[in-house]
């Protein structure tokens, strides 16, 4: 699954071309390898995404096109959470 419609489905960012926008700033990163709206997810790869002044790091779980909001989080897990100094 494309990297911008994961971020949207997993509701951890709710628009699909604002994913685009945060992943084409290089504010992403798959694995800890710098992302493109274009790369690929797959189950145990590990997002951190810049929101501000915090890092937020997630484990992708399951990946599915469709879910009902509130099952948008069995997607993934926060493996931690960071702010910026």
């Amino acid at each position: 699954m494309r990297l911008d419609k994961f971020l949207k489905v997993s509701r951890l960012i709710k628009r699909r071309t604002l994913a685009k926008e945060v992943a084409d700033q290089g504010r992403v990163m798959i694995n800890g390898q710098t992302a493109k709206a274009s790369s690929t997810v797959k189950i145990g790869d590990e997002i951190t995404i810049q929101f501000g002044q915090k890092y937020v790091t997630v484990r992708v779980n399951s990946l599915q096109e469709n879910v009902k909001k509130e099952d948008a989080n069995t997607l993934y897990e926060i493996v931690k959470e960071e702010r910026i100094e």
